[in-house]
């Protein structure tokens, strides 16, 4: 028996030799015949009748290995026409079969191209990441539509290591926005937002993106301003499409429930946020403050007679209307010219409320302890248009994206503030409008020196106007008598009214690179000479003005119509409205960054590829501002801040085999601050809460390692697992700072001594025909990184920021983050194709901001998140997509954590609280 085995196995071992060696190769090259016979990678070749397949590489070559006999190829691509060519194979030998594919399109005068690229589709962006030097990853088009992703910012959370938080934009590896970096289309841009390092993400709509690539380790033709990632987005390219979407939202307790809106806000233009003109700095005030007190006519002329009124109506459905229509044109002598436009507008409800509470630093009681209860009515606009025109050697872009975004809001908190425990119904009421605008004109290009290809040139430049304001932020003070009487007196704090403006008077980028490939022709070099600069020009404008009494008068009024108490108060002459700006209302902010770079990729036979390079970043920094206190027209002081900062980065990737990688990253990068961690800005609440920029901010320098393995099964398949490690020299945190009196807690921001950090990430996305057959339509992705931080603390430097301990975890840091979803793909007829996901992100908890003076860091407790999305295409021309959103519907906390090394009397460490409701929407889209 033991004898027949070993004879059975040594057969089965002969045989398999046998066929192994028996079998023959299928290999060629496929060419576009629209851009002058280049490679045509992410191509399919199938042998037709069977499963086997294969995609073309980056440089267009394929390879199928097969057992002797004759063959039919099917080669194919995505707007092409189809080719199928007879093969025969023999045993040992190696045929060669090339072919060049066209999209079969007509000149202008006909009709139009039919013609898309596969450059969105997930087994294209799959082969690029494998062939890729640098660790990358990407998510397309048609990803983001398959889970449901409606913006940018969705999106990448569905990529390893990245969640979002609301509001705060997202989080990379842990690390939270002002580790980031944002290019679009290659070309540095600004944010919206001055409290934002990069523009908020979910402003852009998956229709004017084509492919998000992040690049988590450093090559010197990006920024070196990142330690978690750098997102480069490019815009949609025509596809030869007309498209119309709309769409409708309910999310529980936001819609279809009692709502507030200032009477400026409930009106046509309100309802698609056109209110900036009507609630800019009025004329009488002039450019620089002067200290005006307004006459009863100077106040009505200025705001009306129901500037403070606010209207209670009920919050509608949410809603959203999107049209995409781009084309592509062919021309004489392989010529080509498209064009893309995109408009989308939505709109949203958003009604939050939950405890708002800060804690009296070194005695361990509540400071202020509110019931806060906020209307945001949310819009955004956006609009893309684009013009590209290409031959056989040029490509030339130009672009033009808008985004304007706009929230309305309602904001009451009631309890106590001050430590006036015995005072429960103080209520604070915010009246606030904020826009943001964003605009962004690119060109940019690529031309082939060389017929061949072989030396290349890129450039391009953007400009772009940005601007921010909260304009008019009103807050009236006082006791709450009942649902809609407020009693109050002027004078103090009790009625307010805050102007900020932050404009980027202007943002340009520029870049220019030039490549030449050299070498081996089956395996080429290749060597990157370039230059790219950005100078961002801003200055920001906070102005105050007060409700002041010339009488002593103490009234109850209803809140929602206390305009006309005090209208007729101010013709009265008992009440008037003086500014009270201080010489410090004024900052100006001035960056110009100037960097040359090289960067050479070179081959070591057919398994080991190494890019190495080095980058150098010429930066001036200058501020001019004034302190509290200077005197207006006094000359500004002058903060300045000059580096030359040399970022080396080597990458390096081994093949261990066709379907496996090892990949290994060193490199050198910095972190500069946000605009209001560094502007010399006091930002302040009703609440006597605020938050100061430090102009002494240092630029971080981060040292990175990384090492990575992953493994290609086919062409929509992935594992892969890596491991990650920085030492961060003076990392960029927000922490407490403690104040003389009681009340007023300031959130500020400073350099810590240095932050160490290590951690792992696991990536997979398998299909389950691998568990059983019977699986075969379903589809589970997965990713998770796990980390630690260790920040040191030097206690002799802390200044007024007064530190507990001299280690703790790095704040903004999760030390674990999980996103996993599940597909669910299936047919009903031929026409009738649908695709379920199911989705969950969850993040672990992580340090909001560093505790102070004997209290703990406020912590973001973990939050998850599950959605569902169901896609059907229910005809070729309509698209039908559902989702549920948040169905776990978990509190969203932030709390003090219990490491307070002073007695806390109170009995919750919560200090913010809310939920975001469940979120259901339907989007229906026809194609034309």
């Amino acid at each position: 028996m033991k004898f027949n085995l070993k004879f059975l196995l040594f057969t089965l071992f002969i045989c398999t030799i046998s066929i192994a060696q028996n079998k023959g190769t299928i290999s060629g090259l496929l060419t576009d015949k629209e851009s002058n016979n280049q490679p045509l990678p992410f191509a399919n070749v199938l042998l037709k009748g069977t499963n086997i397949s294969a995609n073309t590489d980056i440089d267009g070559k394929y390879s199928i290995n097969v057992n002797p006999g004759t063959y039919t190829i099917i080669f194919s691509f995505v707007g092409y026409e189809s080719v199928e060519k007879p093969v025969t194979v023999k045993a040992n030998e190696t045929v060669t079969l090339d072919q060049v594919l066209s999209s079969g399109g007509y000149t202008l005068k006909d009709v139009v191209v039919k013609n898309t690229t596969s450059r969105e589709k997930e087994t294209a962006l799959l082969l690029d990441q494998k062939n890729a030097v640098v660790i990358k990853q990407s998510i397309g088009a048609q990803e983001m539509s398959r889970k449901g992703v409606s913006d940018v910012e969705d999106g990448l959370t569905k990529v390893t290591g990245i969640t979002k938080v609301d509001g705060r934009g997202l989080f990379i590896r842990g690390l939270e926005d002002r580790y980031n970096n944002l290019l679009v289309n290659d070309l540095q841009t600004p944010s919206n937002s001055p409290f934002k390092k990069i523009i908020p993400l979910d402003l852009f709509p998956t229709d004017i993106v084509g492919v998000l690539n992040i690049y988590k380790t450093f090559n010197p033709n990006i920024s070196g301003d990142f330690a978690g990632a750098t997102v480069n987005i490019e815009t949609s390219q025509p596809k030869n499409i007309t498209k119309l979407n709309v769409g409708f939202g309910y999310t529980t307790n936001n819609n279809l429930k009692k709502f507030l809106l200032s009477d400026d806000a409930n009106t046509t233009i309100g309802t698609f946020g056109l209110l900036g003109n009507k609630r800019e700095l009025p004329s009488v005030f002039g450019s620089v403050p002067s200290g005006v007190k307004l006459s009863p006519d100077q106040y009505h002329n200025a705001y009306g007679d129901k500037n403070w009124d606010v209207d209670e109506t009920a919050s509608p459905l949410n809603s959203s209307i999107g049209f995409l229509h781009s084309q592509k044109f062919s021309l004489e002598k392989e010529r080509n010219i498209s064009y893309i436009m995109s408009v989308n507008f939505d709109n949203k409800y958003i009604f939050r409320e939950g405890v708002e509470r800060t804690f009296n630093l070194g005695q361990g009681n509540y400071d202020n302890n509110l019931y806060n209860t906020t209307y945001a009515y949310q819009t955004t606009f956006s609009g893309l248009a684009g013009l590209k025109y290409k031959t056989n050697r040029l490509n030339l872009n130009f672009n033009t994206l808008f985004i304007q975004a706009t929230e309305s809001k309602i904001q009451d908190q009631l309890g106590y503030t001050n430590s006036l425990a015995n005072v429960t119904n103080n209520l604070i009421r915010m009246n606030q409008f904020e826009e943001s605008q964003y605009w962004n004109t690119q060109l940019f290009g690529d031309y082939k020196l060389t017929e061949d290809g072989k030396q290349t040139i890129k450039a391009g430049g953007s400009y772009v106007k940005t601007g921010f304001q909260q304009p008019d932020r009103k807050f009236i003070t006082g006791l709450k008598l009942n649902d809609d009487e407020i009693n109050m007196s002027y004078g103090g704090n009790n009625l307010n009214r805050q102007y900020l403006d932050v404009s980027g008077n202007f943002y340009f980028s520029a870049l220019a690179e030039y490549s030449i490939k050299f070498g081996d022709k089956e395996k080429m070099n290749n060597l990157t000479v370039g230059y790219n600069n950005f100078i961002n020009d801003m200055e920001s404008s906070y102005r105050f003005f007060s409700g002041k009494r010339s009488i002593d008068k103490n009234y109850t009024a209803d809140l929602n119509t206390i305009s006309s108490e005090i209208n007729q108060d101010i013709d009265n002459g008992i009440l008037y409205v003086q500014e009270e700006s201080n010489g410090d209302y004024k900052v100006k902010l001035n960056q110009f960054v100037n960097a040359g770079y090289f960067n050479l990729y070179w081959t070591f036979g057919e398994k080991f590829d190494l890019n190495a390079g080095l980058r150098a970043e010429s930066s001036t920094r200058e501020i001019k501002y004034r302190q509290l206190g200077d005197p207006f027209g006094s000359p500004y002081r002058i903060k300045t801040d000059d580096k030359l900062d040399f970022l080396p980065s080597l990458n390096g990737k081994y093949a261990l085999n066709e379907n496996s990688n090892l990949r290994a990253s060193l490199s050198k990068t910095i972190t500069r601050p946000v605009a209001m961690e560094l502007l010399p800005i006091n930002y302040i609440n009703a609440d006597g809460t605020s938050e100061s920029g430090n102009a002494d901010l240092l630029n971080s320098n981060n040292y990175n390692v990384d090492f990575k393995y992953e493994l290609f099964p086919n062409s929509k398949e992935i594992f892969a697992i890596g491991a990650f490690g920085k030492m961060i020299e003076n990392p960029i945190e927000r922490v407490f700072k403690p104040t003389a009196n009681s009340g007023g807690q300031i959130t500020t921001f400073k350099n810590s001594e240095q932050a160490i950090i290590y951690g792992a990430e696991l990536e997979m996305s398998l299909q389950l025909s691998r568990i059983n057959e019977s699986l075969s339509n379903f589809t589970f992705g997965f990713n998770t990184s796990v980390m630690s931080t260790d920040v040191k603390i030097d206690l002799t430097k802390q200044g007024n920021e007064l530190e507990n301990s001299t280690h703790r975890q790095l704040q903004g840091a999760s030390n674990w983050i999980i996103n996993s979803d599940l597909k669910y793909d299936f047919t009903l007829n031929n026409a009738w194709k649908n695709s379920m996901t199911l989705v969950y992100n969850v993040y672990g908890d992580r340090i909001f901001a560093v505790g102070s003076s004997g209290i703990d860091n406020i912590y973001e407790k973990s939050f998850s998140k599950l959605d569902f999305i169901w896609t059907s295409n229910l005809s070729k021309n309509i698209e039908l997509k559902f989702s549920a959103e948040n169905l776990l519907n978990p509190y969203y906390k932030k709390e003090i954590g219990k490491d307070s090394t002073i007695d806390i009397t109170e009995s919750s460490l919560i200090v913010r609280d809310y939920k975001k409701g469940v979120g259901f929407s339907v989007n229906l889209g026809y194609t034309f």
